[in-house]
């Protein structure tokens, strides 16, 4: 969940529904409910995420040194992000500055008559806050019981200045004999990055539609906007963007060594370039059905799908090795080019499409949940038409390869008589 502020106007829920359609049709029902009966509150029905928590899928981070003008440019740069068609619920993560009263104490008043800062505060404090009198028990809990003013008493002036300050010497003194009283605008809250005052612009997108899409189809009036700002206020891109990014991060500092071992583990196995790069070319065909797999069930090729792909590569390659390590076991046997690759087709099509389908049927049970449904799609359509790829453009490619290199190693002599060309 999204980690929120302790504060009395912010809450979350968790509602455990019975199933996915009982939770997406109570998803539903909270969203028009919030749109119609409380248009003024920011609220959001979102699944449980898995992972770190995003919250709202769409952030826009406006910093700079002053404020007032980050407000500005906060409240600009939502207006573009409402006038996309896939964005909904657009808000700041800081409101509009609210009404305050600023009290200024004379401390040489208030030290004239025996009052102190803290004992200014501490009766304010009461008034606005409120203090903790006594606890009243409800059955195993303990519920504190606060003494606090009225609404009335701490939003008007007037009765604010009457506010009577006891004293050291037990005497009361209203609390315009000695500060001054008066109405303001302030910020509630201020959050700052880097020591830097920042808004984030939130937003929901609409159902079926991948925030990363939303980003795309922004990032040109983004730039622009950008472009328009003065030096030292900045754009920074969040949300499931931004968590995405960092996650594709950790593959991708981790992919040249991985890479580097599998490319060594090969070369220690069939002990041939062109045999080493033909069994890693058959991988990028499991993409084929990927896309195929993913594309018609809506699932989006995120972080887990990723990880997908990099298991079903290294299956892919599996089942290359073993067809290709028994074309060369045929012909260092004697055989014929064409009949050594056919054999060895024959031969591991029945161990290569078990192992396919045993692992294909192992996926299914897992495909329907949420985290794992993406990993478990990708697996699925990649190694279903990578597994046929295998078994007929491989033996395909192999003889053409071979033959080939019988072909130049093969020593040729040239017949005096005739002029013609002899292969020994």
């Amino acid at each position: 969940m999204d980690v929120l502020l302790n504060n009395d106007n912010i809450a979350q829920t968790v509602v455990v529904a019975k199933s996915l359609a009982a939770r997406d049709a109570l998803k539903a029902r909270l969203e028009d409910s919030f749109r119609e009966n409380f248009p003024d509150v920011v609220a959001r029905a979102s699944p449980l995420e898995l992972g770190p928590p995003v919250g709202w899928p769409l952030k826009y981070r406006v910093t700079g040194p002053d404020i007032s003008r980050v407000h500005i440019y906060a409240r600009e740069l939502g207006g573009v992000l409402a006038g996309d068609h896939d964005v909904r619920d657009v808000n700041f993560s800081a409101g509009d500055p609210r009404k305050n009263i600023d009290i200024a104490v004379d401390q040489t008043m208030a030290r004239a008559i025996g009052l102190s800062s803290e004992d200014i505060a501490g009766a304010l404090a009461q008034i606005f806050s409120g203090r903790s009198i006594t606890a009243v028990r409800d059955q195993n809990r303990l519920v504190l019981v606060k003494l606090q003013g009225e609404n009335v008493e701490r939003t008007n002036l007037a009765t604010v200045a009457n506010l009577q300050i006891v004293g050291a010497d037990g005497r009361s003194k209203p609390l315009r004999q000695i500060a001054t009283l008066t109405y303001g605008l302030d910020d509630p809250i201020i959050w700052r990055r880097n020591r830097e005052p920042i808004i984030t612009i939130q937003a929901d997108v609409t159902p079926n539609v991948q925030p990363a899409t939303v980003t795309a189809r922004l990032q040109p009036a983004i730039d622009a906007f950008v472009a328009k700002l003065p030096e030292g206020y900045a754009v920074a891109l969040g949300g499931s963007v931004e968590e995405a990014a960092k996650g594709n991060d950790s593959i991708v500092a981790t992919l040249p060594l991985m890479i580097g071992i599998m490319i060594a583990l090969l070369m220690v196995q069939l002990r041939s370039f062109t045999r080493t790069a033909l069994a890693i070319a058959m991988a990028p065909f499991g993409l084929i059905g990927v896309v195929a797999a993913l594309l018609p069930t809506g699932t989006p090729m995120g972080f887990v799908a990723q990880l997908g792909v990099i298991a079903l590569a290294g299956m892919i390659i599996r089942n290359a090795v073993i067809l290709i390590q028994e074309v060369d076991a045929n012909i260092a046997s004697g055989k014929a080019v064409r009949a050594a690759v056919m054999e060895a087709t024959q031969h591991r099509a029945r161990p290569i499409l078990l192992t396919a389908c045993a692992a294909i049927l192992g996926m299914i049970p897992i495909s329907q949940q949420i985290f794992w449904g993406p990993m478990a799609y990708a697996i699925i359509g990649g190694l279903a038409i990578a597994t046929v790829l295998t078994l007929s453009m491989l033996p395909a490619a192999l003889m053409l390869l071979v033959s080939r290199k019988q072909d130049r190693s093969t020593p040729r002599t040239l017949s005096g008589k005739s002029g013609r060309i002899t292969d020994h």
